[in-house]
């Protein structure tokens, strides 16, 4: 699994991780796979309004269906590249 040590910011909240865009396997949620799409805070409850700060939370991994539809979230430290 990967460490955030070097993560660097890419704007907005977000940061840079080495898997950004890779398939990777989420050890927190059963080993699903899911494509990495984003390291940023996490934006508490459903929203109707946009987000005009960065929220004051810690970073969470943005994952993504394969085949598409709705993110999950995670620890970015339950992930790993898939093999």
């Amino acid at each position: 699994m990967h460490s955030m040590t070097q993560a660097r910011a890419l704007g907005l909240g977000h940061l840079s991780h080495p898997l950004l865009g890779r398939r990777v396997v989420d050890h927190a949620h059963g080993d699903r796979i899911g494509i990495f799409r984003a390291l940023a805070p996490d934006v508490k409850g459903p929203r109707s309004e946009p987000v005009l700060r960065v929220p004051d939370t810690p970073p969470v991994a943005w994952l993504a269906p394969e085949g598409g539809g709705v993110e999950w979230t995670t620890a970015p430290d339950a992930i790993e590249a898939v093999k």
